[in-house]
C-alpha cells in the first residue's frame, strides 16, 4: 500500500481530526464516507478550519489553496478524502 492508496488517505484524515479537533479516536473509526463534518461537528468551527488543512498539509505534504477550500470540501468525511486524494495525486 503506498501514501496514494485511498484507506492510508483515511486514515490520515481520520488522525488528523483526532489530533486537531481532539475527538475521540474511537468516534473517528466509525466516521464513513457520508459522516458530516463542517456544520455538523461542533469541534469543526471555523476556527478549527485553518488549523485542520494546515495540519493536512505537513502530513500529507500537500499545498491547500485558499481559493480551493469552500463548504463542501468539508460538508463530510468523503468529501473531504477525496479532495486529499486528488491533491496527493496532483
Amino acid at each position: 500500500m503506498g501514501a496514494t492508496d485511498p484507506i492510508n488517505t483515511e486514515d490520515a484524515v481520520r488522525a488528523v481530526l483526532v489530533d486537531v479537533l481532539g475527538i475521540d479516536p474511537t468516534r473517528a473509526a466509525g466516521f464513513t464516507a457520508d459522516t458530516g463534518l463542517f456544520g455538523s461537528m461542533p469541534e469543526l468551527d471555523s476556527m478549527a478550519v485553518a488549523g485542520l488543512l494546515t495540519e493536512l498539509e505537513d502530513r500529507l505534504h500537500i499545498i491547500i489553496d485558499d481559493d480551493e477550500v469552500d463548504g463542501e470540501m468539508l460538508e463530510s468525511f468523503g468529501a473531504l478524502v477525496d479532495f486529499v486524494q486528488r491533491k496527493i495525486k496532483a
